[in-house]
C-alpha cells in the first residue's frame, strides 16, 4: 500500500463536522476499502489533505468516489514498510468521507478527508490490486461529571498556551476547541493540532473512553508547552546577551569619540598603532604580511575585554618577533674553522672536514654567484645599442639556476654512543661558523603538536619547538641541534617524527607551516644537526633526509690525548684549582682510562678527574697541600678500590669459557660465554636472557660441533650428556647473531678439554656448513677488545675492510686473523695454527679453500 504524507489544516468549520456527525446516524458498511496511512494518524471530527501517489491506492480513491466516498483510513505500524500487508497494519482505525479530490501532474491525487467513527478490523476480504476488509464501529465511550469537565478545561486552557508559544499552530485556531462544548470533539481537534509522536497519537485513537484520551491529551500538551517555555528563555537569554555586548561595544564606541575630543591618548588604538609599525618593520613575505593585517583589522574591531583580543593580540605578538629577515654573517675562514674545531675537540677527523667541505662550498658558490651577477651586469650595459637581441646566456651557468632556489641548509646526523661529544661537537661548529647555536632535547616527545604547534582553536596554543627556538635566538640561520632523536615517541597524540620530515628537508622547510603560525616560514638557511646513539629507531623516511656521521668510541691514546688536552682543564677550572697546583703523570691518567672506567667515551673519566680534583682542593683550602701530583701509586688513595680489571685471561684459563665481542648502543663490550656438561640424555640448556636469535646461533653452534665432533677430537657421548650454555650478566638482555663463532669456540673447548688461549677474541655468525658470515660494528667490538686487554681477534674475512678505520695504535698493538670457517677460529682459539699471525692480517691457508669458502 503507498505511504501516506499527511499535513496540518487548520480546524474545519462547524457546519463541516456538523455534516460528518449527521452521517454517524447511519447505516454503518460491513466491509471497506483499507487505505494505509504513513507518518499520520485521521481523528473522527477532524478534515485533513492527503497525498495519493502509488497506482494501487489511486484506483482505491477513484473506486471510493464512485461508490458512497467511504474509505477505512489505519495508519501502519511501521512507516518503513514500502509495501504493506494486512499484518502491518493497527487494527484500529476511522471510517472517513473523501470530500473533494485533484489530479496533480505527477499522476497523483490531492484528496481532503474527514474523520466520522472510530472502527475495528475484523478481517480482510481482499489484498488486490488493493485491500478490503470487514469492519465494525467502535464508538467512544463519553463520560459525564466533574472530572471530564475538569479535563475538558485543562486541555482547553493548556491548547491555548501552547498556541500562544508555538509557531506551527495559528493563533486563530485556538478560538475553535474552547468554543465546543463536546469533549470528545475537543479532544480529537487538540490531538490534531498537536506535534506528538505517531504511537501516541495511535494510542489516542485506540483508547475506548473519551477520559483516558484527554488525559493522555493533557500529558502530551504539558511537555511541549515546557519544552517550548524553556526554548524561549534560552533564547531570551541569548537575546541578551547579545545585546549587553552590542551596548557595552557602543558605549566604548562613545567614549573613544569623547576620548578624541578631548585630545586624550586612547591606549589600545596607540597598542594597534604600534603593533602596524611592527608588522611594516618585520619584512614578512606577502601572505604572512596580509594575515597579519587581516588580524590586526580583527583586532581593532573587537573590545579589549573580549576573549578573542587577547588571543589575537598574543598570535600578532609571535608572527611581528620572528626573524623573518634577521640572518647572521657566515664566517668563512677555512683556517680559522680548522683551528676552532682542533681547540675544542680531539680526534673526529671525518666530522671537521665535513664542516670545512660545507664551508667551502658556501664560500665558493657566494664569490662566484657575485662574479656572476657581475658579469651579468657588464653584459647589459655593453648590449644597451642592441636591445632587441636576446644576450647569450652565460657560459657557466648552471641549467635552471635562474630559479634562486638553492639548497642552503643542510642536516647532519652524528650517531655514536654516549660521551663521544656530539652535542659539544655541534657547539664548536656554531662558534666556527660565528652562528647563534639552539639545542632543543626531542628525547620522550610524543606529541606532534611539540613539533608543528597547536591550532589557535585551542586555549592556551602555543607554536611548535621549532619556532619557539627560531624566534628565541633571533636569527633564521642559527646551527639547530635535534638531540637524541632515535628516543622518539608516537602514540595516539601524533607520531613527531613525521612532524619532522618537513623540517629536515630543503627542499620542504622553505614553506614551514607551524600549525599555530598557520603561514610559511624559511627554515632552509638553518643548518640542523641531529644526534642519535643507535640507526634502527630512527624511521627510514626520516633516516633518508640526513647526513649520517658515525662517531665511534675512544681508544685508550685517544682518552689520554683528550684528558691532557681538555679534561684536566675544565676540572681545574670548574673546582678553582691552579694548574700549577695538580699535575698528572701519565701512568695515572692510564690506570684510571683503564681500571676506574669502562665506557666508549670521555664523561666517566672526566668525572673521575673531577673527583680526584675535589679532593685535592680539600686539601689545599685545608691547608695540608698546596702541590699535588697524582701518580698510579697514589691514585686509590683518591678514588678507592678499582671497580675494573681484566679478567679475560683469569676467566679463560678452564675449558669451556671463549670471549665474544659485541656491540651495544653506548659502545662495544666484551661477552664471556661458558659451557659447562653433566651427565644427562642430550639436554641442551641456554641461559642468560637472550634472544631468539641468539638462542638460534646457540643452537647452531652445538650442531656443528656434533656433526664435526670426530674431525675436532671430540671422543665424547653426546647421548650421555647434557650441557648448559649460559652468557653472564644475565639481567641484561642480548640478541644477535653475531655471538655464533664464540659460542661454537666454547662448546669445542668444553668437550675437547682444551681452554681458550687468553688473550683471544672473537666475532662473526656461524652456518651449519661451519661457514663465517660477516657482522656489523667492528669498529666499537675492536675498541672494546682492546680496552679489554685483548690482543687477538678472529674476524670474518668479508669484515677486512672495516680495518682500515681502527686507529693506527690500535692495528699496531692488535693481531687480526681474518677467518672464512669456524676450523680457523679453533685453530687460534687452541693454539694450532701453523700459519703466522702479521699485525692486523692473516693469510688464509689453501685448506679453506679445499673446506669449501665462500
Amino acid at each position: 500500500m503507498d505511504p501516506m504524507n499527511a499535513q496540518q489544516v487548520n480546524l474545519q468549520s462547524s457546519t463541516e463536522i456538523g455534516e460528518g456527525e449527521e452521517r454517524e446516524g447511519q447505516s454503518f458498511p460491513i466491509e471497506l476499502p483499507v487505505l494505509p496511512l504513513k507518518n499520520t494518524v485521521v481523528f473522527p471530527l477532524t478534515v485533513l489533505p492527503l497525498i495519493v501517489q502509488k497506482p494501487r491506492s489511486v484506483r482505491l480513491v477513484e473506486d471510493a468516489i464512485v461508490a458512497d466516498r467511504l474509505v477505512a483510513l489505519v495508519a501502519l505500524k511501521d512507516p518503513q514498510v514500502d509495501e504493506p500487508k494486512p499484518a502491518d497494519l493497527h487494527t484500529t482505525g476511522t471510517l472517513a468521507i473523501i470530500h473533494r479530490l485533484a489530479r496533480s501532474p505527477d499522476g497523483g491525487l490531492h484528496v481532503i478527508v474527514q474523520g466520522v467513527q472510530r472502527l475495528r478490523l475484523d478481517e480482510f476480504t481482499q489484498t488486490q490490486p488493493y485491500m478490503r476488509a470487514r469492519v465494525h464501529e467502535a464508538p467512544d465511550v463519553q463520560e459525564e461529571g466533574v472530572e471530564i469537565e475538569a479535563l475538558v478545561r485543562s486541555a482547553a486552557d493548556l491548547f491555548q498556551r501552547l498556541v500562544g508559544l508555538a509557531a506551527y499552530i495559528p493563533e486563530d485556531t485556538s478560538a475553535n476547541p474552547l468554543e465546543t462544548s463536546n469533549p470528545r470533539q475537543l479532544a480529537y481537534t487538540v490531538a490534531t493540532n498537536t506535534r506528538m509522536e505517531m504511537t501516541t497519537r495511535q494510542e489516542i485513537l485506540e483508547a475506548d473512553h473519551v477520559s483516558d484520551k484527554l488525559r493522555k491529551l493533557l500529558t502530551v500538551l504539558t511537555r511541549e508547552v515546557e519544552v517550548l517555555e524553556l526554548g524561549n528563555k534560552i533564547k531570551s537569554d541569548a537575546q541578551s546577551g547579545i545585546e549587553k555586548l552590542q551596548h557595552e561595544y557602543f558605549l566604548r564606541e562613545q567614549m573613544k569619540a569623547i576620548q578624541r575630543e578631548l585630545g586624550e591618548q586612547d591606549e589600545t588604538a596607540e597598542e594597534q598603532r604600534e603593533l602596524r609599525d611592527k608588522i611594516e618593520a618585520a619584512s614578512m613575505p606577502d601572505e604572512a604580511k596580509n594575515e597579519a593585517l587581516r588580524e590586526l583589522e580583527r583586532l581593532s574591531k573587537l573590545p579589549i575585554a573580549a576573549p578573542e583580543y587577547s588571543v589575537i593580540r598574543t598570535y600578532l605578538g609571535w608572527l611581528t618577533d620572528l626573524p623573518w629577515n634577521k640572518t647572521t654573517e657566515d664566517n668563512y675562514d677555512i683556517a680559522r674553522a680548522r683551528r676552532v674545531l682542533d681547540e675544542d675537540h680531539y680526534d673526529l677527523v671525518k666530522l671537521k672536514d665535513r664542516i670545512v667541505e660545507y664551508l667551502a662550498v658556501r664560500k665558493l658558490r657566494q664569490e662566484r654567484r657575485a662574479s656572476d651577477e657581475q658579469a651579468d651586469a657588464d653584459l647589459a650595459l655593453d648590449s644597451t645599442d642592441a636591445a632587441s637581441t636576446p644576450a647569450p646566456a652565460h657560459k657557466d651557468t648552471v641549467p635552471g639556476d635562474h630559479i634562486r632556489q638553492e639548497r642552503e641548509g643542510v642536516i647532519l646526523c652524528f650517531v655514536g654512543p654516549p660521551g663521544v661529544g656530539k652535542t659539544s661537537l655541534g657547539r664548536s661548529i656554531a662558534r666556527a661558523l660565528d652562528r647563534e647555536f639552539i639545542r632543543q632535547s626531542v628525547g620522550g616527545v610524543h606529541d606532534e603538536a611539540e613539533i608543528r604547534g597547536h591550532r589557535r582553536t585551542y586555549i592556551g596554543a602555543m607554536p611548535g619547538r621549532i619556532i619557539q627556538a627560531i624566534r628565541r635566538v633571533g636569527t633564521r640561520n642559527p646551527v639547530f641541534m635535534i638531540d637524541e632523536i632515535d628516543k622518539l615517541g608516537n602514540d595516539f597524540r601524533g607520531d613527531p617524527s613525521s612532524a619532522l620530515l618537513e623540517v629536515l628537508d630543503p627542499e620542504q622547510n622553505r614553506e614551514f607551516r607551524d600549525h599555530y603560525l598557520d603561514v610559511p616560514f624559511d627554515l632552509s638557511q638553518v643548518m640542523f644537526i641531529t644526534t642519535a646513539n643507535v640507526l634502527d629507531t630512527i624511521p627510514a623516511p626520516l633516516r633518508d633526509r640526513m647526513e649520517i656521521l658515525q662517531l665511534s668510541g675512544y681508544t685508550e691514546d685517544e682518552k689520554l690525548a683528550i684528558a691532557k688536552g681538555y679534561l684536566i682543564r675544565r676540572q681545574l677550572r670548574e673546582n678553582g684549582l691552579h694548574a700549577q697546583e695538580v699535575a698528572f703523570e701519565d701512568a695515572a691518567l692510564r690506570r684510571i682510562i683503564r681500571d676506574y672506567t669502562r665506557e666508549a667515551g670521555v664523561r666517566e673519566l672526566e668525572r673521575q678527574i673531577g673527583s680526584v680534583c675535589r679532593k685535592i682542593a680539600t686539601k689545599i683550602a685545608e691547608g695540608t697541600a698546596n702541590q699535588v701530583t697524582i701518580t698510579r701509586d697514589s691514585l686509590p688513595s683518591h678514588l678507592g678500590k678499582p671497580p675494573y680489571y681484566y679478567e679475560a685471561a683469569e676467566r679463560t684459563q678452564v675449558p669451556g669459557v671463549a670471549v665474544g665481542l659485541a656491540w651495544t648502543p653506548s659502545g662495544g663490550d666484551i661477552l664471556f660465554i661458558e659451557a659447562t656438561k653433566m651427565k644427562g640424555s642430550k639436554g641442551f640448556t641456554v641461559t642468560g636472557q637472550l634472544g631468539e636469535v641468539m638462542r638460534e646461533s646457540a643452537q647452531a653452534a652445538l650442531s656443528y660441533v656434533r656433526a664435526n665432533a670426530e674431525q675436532l677430537g671430540i671422543t665424547a657421548n653426546f647421548a650421555d650428556l647434557d650441557i648448559h650454555l649460559h652468557v653472564p650478566a644475565g639481567a641484561i638482555p642480548k640478541d644477535g647473531p653475531s655471538a655464533g663463532v664464540a659460542m661454537a669456540t666454547a662448546l669445542a673447548s668444553l668437550l675437547k678439554g682444551v681452554p681458550v688461549h687468553d688473550g683471544t677474541g672473537m666475532t662473526g655468525e656461524i652456518t651449519l656448513r661451519g661457514q663465517v658470515l660477516p657482522v656489523g660494528g667492528i669498529k666499537e667490538k675492536i675498541l672494546a677488545a682492546h680496552r679489554a686487554g685483548l690482543r687477538t681477534v678472529c674476524l670474518p674475512r668479508r669484515n677486512e675492510h672495516d680495518l682500515e678505520e681502527l686507529p693506527k695504535d690500535v692495528q699496531n698493538e692488535m693481531s687480526f686473523v681474518l677467518v672464512d670457517r669456524v676450523e680457523q677460529v679453533f685453530e687460534t682459539a687452541f693454539g694450532n695454527s701453523e700459519n703466522e699471525n702479521l699485525q692486523g692480517r692473516v693469510n688464509s691457508d689453501n685448506s679453506g679453500q679445499e673446506q669449501g669458502r665462500p
